[in-house]
């Protein structure tokens, strides 16, 4: 047998080598032919060399075009533009708003209703244009693009719609001067943008771009060119893209993700240079540290306890959102957020007890002026600052800077926490950077009050610079809040020095230590409140779970002999997306599973219309005689009433009429009868599986698998469920909900 059948192969072998050379001769005779015939027609006609050009020119871009970099470059110029235009339509909100305050300063309560009306009608705008245009924009959308980049897919949250909804929503929810961050719906808006662009490809030249798994790779580059464009930070935007979007993140990605944020910043920063916004490509927030001596080790406590402080700050922030959110579930939508930008624009209105907290400051100004690396007071009197335009915000001739500062940080905070809960498109992401800069500077004034005349060594003085703690008072409240250490880094691309980089980077790894052990993420936090299918990660003391502890034991299955009514029962008892499919109820063999739209294929496949109108012809077939004889007796009867005059009805004609009606009744029920009887006849055959595609490898687990391993088997592999064996038989199955509820 085994010597027969390598004897075949080597003469199938060869008969395939023989057929592909005379292939390759015809293909060889066709290309000449078709190359005499395009000389022919070039000297025929005197523009085909640009036509020739032309042609050569098209298949090489259709041929590249499928290139993953020339993708990336299209998503980072577009997200670069996207990001410039709303900046700047978003500073021109804000000094519309400063022009109204500042014209009406002859008159209090007008600059008092300039200050508060233009934030209200902006935010109740925004809130009502995504409201009808797409509901999926609201909030920030970094829980989302955990979920979708998972693998679950959730409607309209990648579509056209929701792109304008989220842009012009987000533009107008910033352009209120809100305390509301860019960050988190900018990944949203890249994650958009990616997937329009990959549809908009996938239509003219197809191929690579219908693949999903591609699709998937595009939109985590994407959401690191949302974070790298929108602080012109790549480094930092690629690393906080992963990690609050990725358990487990494909290395190959890896160059995708900086390739498109490099650029993308690039290209964002170049436009404020050509709009004469910059002299040149510089950081966000340039800082001016000195770099010979940026801190003394004797500070290094100071940094320690000040990212403790903002780990145990980050928890509450999250806590109080989540309180917020909470008990605003059941206010209206356009009602709430008109009166919180109310409260707030009243207590931020500058002549009133906004000239405490420096109100009229926007967040890019005060963030500006708190990375100030000159110190603000010496025995809490105000000096003077290097950004004099800034000065007098911070000023105030009956409190000092540690009460301003003070009330900055506490009145910011619950602002900022209870502003994002608002139905408009906005993120937390810069809002609690302002107040971890406010409160890293307020430790920095201290120390330098505790130490006026500096740090002593090695013969000289250095004195305090409150400016780095303020970096790292940004950096740590911001990972504490995201649970992200990348934090860090965005900071160093932000301020555009790193000579505070150790300082940062054990405030950030403290400040997530502590959080980390009181509550999740902001985004984390999101996901549960929305219930969205996502599975955190897997906290301490769950690892001596067992799978057979959390399974369900009552699993929905079919056998091979299963009948189509068994079918039809258990697709209507619920619905399971797939179904189990073992040898037989006794045995409990897995043998693979169904998916439900299969099973249901199959059921109109025996019940459909088709094979019921075979079964009416046949039974026509049968009763065919005598429903031939009543349709020509009926036939010849209204012929004869057609030739003769009309007469009165009389008792014989009525009898007959009523005889025909009921007999065409009874012929009706006795179709509706057998008909009825046939359905139950097809439903009692057993079902017929050469007709449908079953899996015949589900995922499976054994009963004393722990927890631990189902979890990271689940978060790398993206399940949904697994089928639970023992000896392979069938004993339960575990899905995502069973997994997730020890975990919460």
């Amino acid at each position: 047998m085994y010597g027969r059948y390598t004897q075949e192969l080597g003469v199938y072998a060869k008969e395939e080598a023989a057929r592909l050379r005379d292939g390759g001769g015809l293909r060889r005779v066709t290309s000449v032919r078709s190359r005499s015939a395009e000389l022919l027609e070039y000297e025929k006609d005197p523009c085909a060399k640009c036509h020739v050009c032309t042609s050569r020119c098209q298949k090489f871009l259709i041929s590249r075009v499928g290139e993953d970099w020339i993708f990336l470059i299209l998503l980072g110029l577009v997200m670069a533009l996207v990001s410039w235009v709303m900046d700047y339509a978003i500073a021109f909100c804000q000094q519309a708003q400063k022009w109204m305050y500042g014209g009406l300063d002859s008159n209090m309560l007008l600059q008092y209703l300039a200050w508060v009306t233009y934030p209200v009608v902006l935010i109740t705008f925004s809130a009502g244009f995504t409201q009808i245009l797409s509901p999926q924009a609201v909030g920030s959308g970094i829980p989302e693009m955990k979920t979708i980049l998972r693998g679950v897919v959730l409607k309209e949250y990648l579509t056209f719609k929701t792109f304008v909804a989220k842009v012009i929503g987000l533009t107008c929810a910033l352009g209120s001067g809100m305390p509301l961050g860019k960050e988190g719906p900018f990944v949203h808006v890249a994650s958009l943008c990616a997937a329009l662009l990959s549809k908009f490809l996938a239509a003219l030249f197809g191929g690579i771009y219908k693949n999903e798994l591609r699709n998937t790779e595009m939109l985590s580059a994407a959401c690191a060119v949302g974070v790298g464009c929108c602080f012109a930070a790549p480094i930092g935007g690629v690393l906080f893209s992963i990690e609050v979007t990725s358990t487990f993140f494909a290395v190959r990605n890896y160059w995708r993700g900086f390739f498109a944020a490099t650029f993308s910043a690039f290209i964002f920063r170049v436009l404020a240079v050509w709009n004469q916004d910059e002299e040149t490509i510089t950081a966000l927030f340039k800082t001016r540290f000195r770099l010979d001596f940026p801190f003394d080790l004797q500070e290094l406590p100071a940094f320690a306890i000040l990212g403790i402080a903002c780990g145990f700050g980050g928890a509450l922030f999250v806590y109080l959102n989540r309180l917020i959110v909470d008990s605003s579930l059941h206010v209206r939508r356009l009602v709430y957020p008109a009166m919180v930008t109310l409260i707030i624009s009243t207590l931020t209105f500058p002549p009133g007890f906004g000239q405490f907290m420096a109100g009229q400051l926007t967040q890019h100004e005060s963030l500006v002026a708190l990375l100030d690396n000159r110190t603000w007071c010496r025995q809490g009197v105000a000096e003077e600052f290097d950004y004099i335009s800034h000065s007098h915000a911070w000023k105030h001739p009956q409190v000092n800077v540690f009460i301003t500062l003070i009330l900055f940080i506490v009145m910011k905070f619950w602002m900022s926490a209870v502003a994002t809960t608002m139905p408009v498109p906005c993120g937390a992401f810069m809002p609690v950077f302002l107040i971890g800069a406010a409160f890293g500077r307020l430790v920095g004034e201290t120390m330098a009050v505790m130490f006026p005349d500096g740090i002593h060594a090695d013969g000289s003085v250095y004195p305090i610079v409150p400016g780095g703690y303020a970096v790292v008072g940004a950096a740590a409240l911001s990972g504490a809040v995201t649970h992200t250490v990348s934090t860090a880094v965005i900071v160093f691309e932000l301020t555009g020095q790193i000579s505070h980089i150790l300082p940062v980077m054990i405030a950030v790894i403290l400040a997530n230590a502590v959080a980390q052990s009181l509550q999740p993420s902001l985004y984390d936090s999101i996901i549960r409140i929305k219930k969205l299918p996502y599975l955190p990660e897997l906290g301490m003391g769950k690892y001596n779970i067992r799978v057979e502890d959390i399974m369900v034991r009552d699993v929905r299955y079919i056998t091979l002999s299963s009948s189509y009514r068994e079918v039809q029962e258990v697709l209507m008892t619920g619905q399971l997306k797939t179904l189990a499919l073992v040898e037989s109820t006794d045995s409990m063999i897995l043998l693979g599973s169904i998916e439900r739209s299969q099973l249901q294929s199959l059921l109109s496949l025996q019940l459909g219309p088709t094979r019921r109108l075979d079964h009416l012809r046949r039974h026509a077939q049968d009763n065919g005689t005598h429903t031939h004889t009543l349709g020509a007796h009926t036939h010849l009867t209204s012929l004869d009433t057609m030739d003769s005059p009309p007469s009165p009805p009389c008792t014989h004609t009525h009898s007959y009429t009523s005889n025909a009606s009921n007999t065409s009744a009874r012929h009706g029920v006795r179709f509706l009868v057998s008909i009825a009887e046939w359905e139950e006849q097809q439903l009692d055959e057993p079902v017929d599986f050469n007709n449908c595609k079953i899996d015949p490898a589900p995922f499976q687990l054994v009963e004393r698998t722990s927890l631990h391993k189902t979890h990271t088997i689940f978060s790398l592999l993206g399940l949904d469920h697994a089928y639970v064996t023992s000896t392979g038989r069938l004993v339960g199955v575990v899905s995502l909900r069973e997994v997730g509820v020890p975990v919460h």
